[in-house]
């Protein structure tokens, strides 16, 4: 197995957060319905209803979350494409003047 040349910025053991959002979603559904039934059966109306509502968008962002994960990996470049255009080695250190970057100067409307 050959090793990839690290850049520095990349984490070595990358990974997606979505299944814990997932697990987050979940516990919001969860409490979310606890919390309105229990508003329910104490007669508040309204606090039952702003519960329903957050159980009804951890729902939501349940499904999402399962929908990217059913996804699977989206398109990555190959192992030989660095992640970003790596630095001239003439250029590294250089320094820009204030209103110039390695583009040249600013112009006003795209500040």
């Amino acid at each position: 197995m050959s090793a990839m040349r690290r850049t520095g910025y990349e984490p070595t053991q990358a990974r997606s957060p979505l299944r814990l959002r997932l697990g987050l979603a979940l516990c919001g559904l969860v409490w979310g319905i606890a919390a309105a039934v229990g508003f329910a059966a104490f007669h508040q109306p309204g606090w039952a209803a702003v519960c329903a509502v957050i159980a009804a968008l951890a729902a939501l962002d349940a499904a999402l979350v399962i929908r990217h994960i059913r996804q699977g990996p989206h398109y990555q470049p190959g192992r030989s494409i660095p992640p970003y255009r790596p630095v001239d080695s003439e250029r590294r250190g250089r320094r820009h003047r204030v209103g110039q970057g390695p583009q040249g100067p600013y112009d006003r409307r795209s500040r």
